[in-house]
């Protein structure tokens, strides 16, 4: 029996994006998710001959040997990301539907994909991904108030806010728990007024961010900012979001946010100006955990003995 398998980063884009594909073409799939760093999705399926894969918000180039594998084997892939991929597989069975500009992001590709046909998802989602412009800009056609947006994006901020943490532990619901929390509305708003989940994640957003609101920068430059945060769940799960807010606070820095990890070596959130979205994946691709897109991108284990050369580099690439 032919399998319908779908794999997505589990942040608010992953989550929006498949939403939006299963409110237009509903189907009993194979979820393969996790939180936002887990990123070598593809490694778990054991693709067959017949299979339909749809990848969602996941660096191809952090997974091509398992794309290669599950089209040898006969299976499918549709493929939506904003990451940088890498060479994009020449195959009958690969549809890529890949852009890597700094203003777009998964959902919003699969809005053009779908005609705009749950738009509203893809709004939310953008503002979770801290395209607040894009997401402004692509929610002109549905006419919607100040409240409204504002409402789009505290969800969309909730649900990415879920996705970061070292490990399922450290979230609030695995991801493909709040996958099917969320499938359950078509309109977001709904979702907003009744679903307890939000709440709580609105609830966990707030706390942690007030853990957040002492943080000092260890470096600070008129280019940019670099914070150290503990080895705290919090921490974890806050340092995504962080990196945002600091981003959108002041436009013409960039900001790194090293969370300690409890064994050592920190995990690394990178956000480039919101005034020259650019440098974030050039910074940390040249880590071998790291990875990205030019507005924003990560390391997942940065050595201690590394910090003074990631610091080197960031300042390298953000001068001033």
């Amino acid at each position: 029996m032919n399998r319908i398998i779908d794999v997505f980063n589990g942040d608010a884009d992953g989550l929006c994006a498949l939403h939006q594909l299963r409110l237009a073409a509903p189907a009993d799939s194979i979820l393969v998710t996790g939180p936002k760093r887990d990123i070598s999705l593809l490694r778990r399926v054991q693709a067959q001959a017949g299979d339909r894969i749809t990848v969602l918000d996941v660096a191809l180039s952090k997974n091509r040997a398992a794309v290669d594998a599950a089209l040898a084997a006969g299976a499918s892939i549709r493929y939506f990301d904003h990451h940088q991929p890498g060479e994009i597989p020449v195959h009958p069975g690969f549809e890529a539907h890949i852009d890597t500009s700094p203003e777009t992001c998964t959902s919003l590709l699969v809005n053009d994909y779908l005609d705009g046909a749950h738009l509203v998802w893809a709004v939310a989602a953008a503002f979770g991904d801290n395209l607040a412009q894009a997401a402004r800009l692509a929610a002109r056609p549905l006419g919607l108030n100040e409240r409204q947006l504002g409402q789009l994006q505290e969800l969309g901020e909730c649900l990415n806010y879920n996705g970061y943490g070292e490990t399922l532990e450290d979230l609030h619901y695995a991801p493909d728990e709040l996958y099917r929390i969320v499938h359950r509305y078509r309109d977001p708003f709904e979702l907003i007024a009744s679903e307890p989940a939000f709440r709580v994640l609105r609830e966990g957003f707030a706390q942690d961010m007030a853990h957040a609101g002492s943080a000092k920068p260890e470096v600070d430059r008129p280019s940019g900012r670099i914070f150290i945060l503990p080895a705290e769940k919090w921490a974890r799960r806050i340092s995504g979001v962080l990196g945002n807010r600091l981003a959108e606070d002041s436009h013409a820095q960039a900001h790194a946010v090293l969370t300690r990890k409890p064994e050592g070596g920190f995990v690394v959130s990178v956000r480039a100006p919101l005034s020259g979205k650019a440098g974030a994946d050039e910074i940390c691709s040249q880590f071998e955990t790291g990875g990205g897109r030019k507005g924003a991108a990560g390391i997942n284990h940065l050595p201690e003995a590394d910090y003074d050369r990631f610091v080197s580099l960031f300042y390298s690439v953000y001068k001033g």
